[in-house]
């Protein structure tokens, strides 16, 4: 059979195949449904697997270093295990200490907004009605609402929403399967890493070309440390600003230490963006408990935030993606437009994967062309 006739029975075949899926795309749609339920907890397990790998990896350097001059030192795979237990042992700490300490700063802090706004929305109102503002209505719902219990009412609420969601999801099985199946896969993908290493290399060399497998070990390889470094890179800027925006509020006696604290150790692992938004947050509730503190709650804020990127981090984490600034801000803009705040987040080591690679295929076509651009 010469290549036109088979390429005409291929073109034939699609078009039976797409003409069939049209005419039963109700089926189809049933289907692929089906296949996507089957495919989401093996993705969720990889993707779990793959963001606690990071800290994983870092206890497993540890505790080869700590035996690395001992006479019996511990193989691959009990390393391994000691590493994936550090590393749960630190999730949980760090849900406990967030559950104990964390949420009632918070609780505390929006409760004392609360009574704050209340105290003091007479002055403002008189500052409205001096622009000629009518702020009655206003006036007589604060006057008549009790915070305290408006408060009591929120969490009681909201203890009993999450009680709902969460009788729903235990009585939904599909979900409870799903957790289930996704954090076993989890477990195995940590634990046998290395061979599931080695084989995806098997299959790979064995069914494509020598060059094309080297391809694509080389880009698995590129996005394995982008990502890495960035998560890395992330967490530890994200607790070293907490910590020191903390300890300089504390030092200027600026309210809300803790609150803001928290709010910028988040809002870290949105560069740019996250450091605006908690900083305008920081701002908005000294101008509500303190407006003559307003000024130097910014300037502290900025002071600490340009001596952490300035100083600190280019130190402790470096340059985690090796992205200008202009390519980040991109990213996170195009991330959050299409995907919100985890778009903003992963999108930016996702374009330094792609910057790197047009970045080398571009040199090697101006090597091969004879052209020198400085």
């Amino acid at each position: 059979m010469d290549k036109k006739m088979r390429q005409s029975l291929i073109l034939i075949a699609f078009g039976i195949i797409l003409f069939a899926a049209v005419m039963n795309l109700n089926y189809v749609i049933l289907v692929f449904g089906n296949i996507v339920g089957m495919i989401v907890p093996i993705l969720a397990g990889f993707i779990i697997a793959f963001v606690l790998s990071v800290p994983m990896n870092g206890f497993e350097k540890i505790i080869h270093k700590l035996f690395r001059k001992a006479k019996h030192k511990p193989g691959e795979k009990a390393a391994r295990i000691c590493s994936l237990l550090l590393t749960l042992m630190m999730i949980l700490l760090v849900i406990f200490v967030t559950i104990t300490t964390v949420v009632p700063e918070i609780m505390t802090s929006v409760k004392s907004i609360g009574v704050m706004i209340q105290e003091k929305w007479p002055q403002w109102a008189l500052i409205l009605k001096s622009y000629d503002i009518d702020t009655t209505p206003i006036t007589d719902w604060m006057e008549n609402l009790e915070f305290e219990h408006l408060f009591t009412n929120l969490v009681s609420g909201a203890g009993a929403v999450l009680d709902v969601i969460a009788g729903t999801a235990a009585s939904t099985i599909s979900i409870v399967v799903t957790t289930a199946i996704s954090i076993v896969i989890m477990f195995y993908v940590l634990l046998s890493k290395k061979d599931l290493e080695r084989q995806s290399k098997k299959i790979l060399y064995a069914y494509l070309k020598k060059e094309r497998a080297d391809w694509i070990v080389s880009v698995a390889s590129l996005v394995h440390n982008t990502y890495t470094k960035f998560l890395s890179g992330q967490c530890v800027e994200a607790v070293i600003l907490g910590l020191l925006m903390f300890v300089a509020f504390c030092i200027f006696r600026l309210p809300y230490a803790g609150l803001v604290a928290m709010l910028t150790g988040v809002c870290a692992f949105v560069p740019y963006i996250g450091a605006f938004f908690s900083c305008g947050v920081g701002v908005l509730l000294t101008l509500i408990a303190n407006p003559s503190q307003a000024i130097l709650c910014f300037v502290v804020y900025q002071v600490v935030q340009f001596i952490e990127n300035q100083f600190i981090y280019p130190h402790v984490v470096g340059n985690s993606v090796g992205l200008s600034p202009l390519w980040t801000l991109m990213a996170v803009l195009i991330g959050g437009k299409l995907f919100g705040l985890i778009g903003m987040i992963f999108f930016i080591p996702l374009v330094a994967v792609i910057y790197t690679l047009v970045r080398e295929h571009t040199n090697k076509k101006l090597k091969e062309k004879k052209i020198l651009i400085e």
